[in-house]
């Protein structure tokens, strides 16, 4: 006996499709239809006739084994014979991230092949993975940010069971799981939700269409659609933390957003679960409600990215200016980028046209997200390229340095730690050969702004796109690769021995830029790290009680000083707090 039930307020009728039988559902409370079918079981297809039309997926479909338009799986959430008993989880005080595609990450692109590099990512030193999304998409190659099926772990990653085995393993492994979930827009094919309900706003739209309707009439059962959502991949598939894309994009008038309830019921869930749990938020804005608490006034998010971070270094290393990149560049916005996070506080911004930010200063350090390299900021240049593309490796040793020092919270992205070699595309595998040339020239005008020639843009659509995108992990063994690998494991374990953050963003922490010799001197309790980005030699006193942990290029002890080459860093490790 299985029961089924879809929200539906406007339909007269509605019939349960399961297992090619055809069965009437009968008005619930609150525009639901149910009905139980005795012959329903786990593997069971199914969808719902509205008022005689084709069966389709269920909203709240937990698997679509033949994609986006194919019917609905029963799923038993109940059967996976779960390792991870003893898993509380891991609170984002204090962890490195690894951001990684499932599709990409191996050459098999499956939940399964990628438990077979959890233990270079154990060895590494990272704490978590933050995975892009999953949920069902369009065709089988993506980067999941265009999910319809959002209860559905897709299918050719291997489904439901196949994720269930991939966060076990990772527990097991000793590491936590985030998943990248989408909220704020559907993508176009196989989105039937309009069909079934209000799911989306007349009032409000967004770069992809019509808004969620979080905030007008019926918007309680969408509300609960989104948070049940982050509610499942907690409870259901052991979830440590959830990373909301795009938020500024979701619009909610409400007086309480939609932001704060779903932070506030995953954290009681996690808390009934015994485990920790977080919420971790994309936004443009630098508003610091996302993240404060509630008390003070905030959603109560645990963490948000931070671009400005990434781009003050981007800008430093590359010399690039164009787009976005043009509100950055200088080395004093490097430097206020190390000390507090955010670069734009309330500052007018060029690129926006408008002022742009709040004061960062009452929040925690570990409510940065800070990166050097993203599948953002990677995939979304024209050719793909990662930063290793872009510069030496002085300078890439030079942006973990800071990177892996940082107060904030640090995430790397797949390849990176080992300089990879290949690029992250965008690609696609849309069926309808219309709307894969639409999205092809759409990226084609996506790039204008930073002057990158339409020509240089691959075709989405294209398989090779795709395979180009993954990574070569036989490269690992080779000089270059293995070095900059070493790198970063001894990075990590440096950072395991430095004392906890401050309390708030800036605190303890002192930065010096020289923007004509163009160095850089970042300090916090336990480390000091100089960079050389300049032509000439640079003597630094070392701190008081320091050592030399670790350099980029050769230096040399002068006059009880340390000279540091062109391009160089060198890290002092500190016995006690610098200050």
């Amino acid at each position: 006996m299985h029961r089924f039930a879809v929200w539906a307020p406007r339909a007269k009728v509605i019939d349960l499709v399961s297992g090619g039988r055809r069965i009437g559902m009968s008005r619930a409370d609150g525009g639901w239809w149910e009905s139980d079918d005795a012959a329903a079981h786990a593997g069971t297809r199914y969808g719902f006739s509205i008022e005689g039309g084709p069966p389709r997926p269920d909203p709240r479909s937990l698997a679509q084994p033949d994609g986006v338009l194919g019917l609905s799986e029963v799923v038993d959430q109940a059967a996976h014979p779960w390792r991870d008993a003893g898993w509380r989880g891991r609170p984002l005080e204090g962890l490195v991230l690894y951001e990684l595609h499932i599709g990409t990450f191996t050459a098999a692109g499956t939940f399964d092949s990628a438990i077979e590099r959890l233990p270079h990512l154990v060895e590494l030193g990272v704490d978590a993975v933050e995975v892009m999304p999953v949920a069902e998409f369009s065709g089988t190659r993506g980067w999941g940010y265009d999910g319809v099926h959002l209860f559905a772990p897709h299918h050719a990653y291997g489904g439901p069971e196949a994720m269930k085995r991939f966060v076990d393993a990772c527990h097991v492994a000793g590491l936590a799981v985030i998943l990248d979930v989408v909220y704020n827009h559907l993508g176009p094919v196989g989105n039937f939700l309009p069909g079934f309900g209000p799911y989306f706003s007349d009032r409000h739209h967004t770069a992809w269409g019509a808004a969620l309707n979080f905030d007008g009439a019926d918007a309680g059962e969408v509300r609960r659609f989104a948070v049940d959502n982050a509610a499942m991949w907690i409870r259901d598939y052991h979830l440590d933390g959830l990373r909301l894309d795009a938020v500024h994009a979701i619009v909610d008038e409400s007086p309480t957003h939609i932001l704060e309830q779903l932070a506030t019921e995953v954290t009681t869930l996690g808390e009934e679960l015994g485990r920790a749990t977080f919420v971790i938020a994309e936004s443009e804005l630098n508003d610091p409600r996302i993240v404060r608490d509630r008390a003070s006034g905030g959603y109560g998010l645990d963490a948000v990215w931070d671009d400005d971070w990434h781009h003050a270094l981007h800008t430093v290393l590359t010399g690039e200016h164009a787009g976005y990149y043009k509100d950055f560049g200088s080395l004093a916005q490097l430097g206020k980028a190390l000390r507090q996070a955010w670069v734009y506080d309330g500052e007018w911004s060029r690129h926006w046209g408008r002022p742009r930010g709040g004061k960062p200063d009452a929040l925690p350090p570990r409510a940065f997200v800070v990166a050097t390299q993203t599948h953002d900021q990677v995939g979304n240049r024209a050719a793909g390229e990662r930063l290793a593309a872009l510069v030496g490796i002085p300078q890439l040793k030079a942006a973990a340095a800071l990177l892996l020092t940082s107060p904030f919270t640090p995430m790397l992205f797949q390849g990176e730690e080992w300089a990879a070699s290949t690029p992250f595309l965008y690609f696609t595998s849309h069926e309808d050969p219309e709307l894969g040339s639409a999205v092809a020239e759409g990226r084609k005008h996506e790039f204008e702004e930073f002057g990158w020639s339409p020509e240089d843009v691959p075709d989405p659509q294209d398989l090779a796109t795709f395979e180009r995108s993954k990574l070569r992990w036989e490269e690992i063994g080779e000089d270059l690769h293995a070095g900059m690998l070493d790198w970063y494991r001894d990075l990590i374990a440096l950072r395991r021995r430095l004392p906890a953050a401050g309390g708030r963003a800036g605190e303890g922490v002192d930065v010096v830029v020289d923007e004509r010799a163009r160095r850089v001197s970042f300090s916090r309790p336990g480390v000091s790290v100089d960079v050389n980005l300049g032509d000439d030699d640079w003597t630094v006193v070392p701190p008081a009680g320091s050592r030399l942990a670790m350099c980029s290029r050769r230096v040399a002890t002068c006059d009880g000083g340390v000279s540091i080459p062109p391009l160089g860093t060198a890290i002092f490790e500190t016995e006690s707090p610098i200050g």
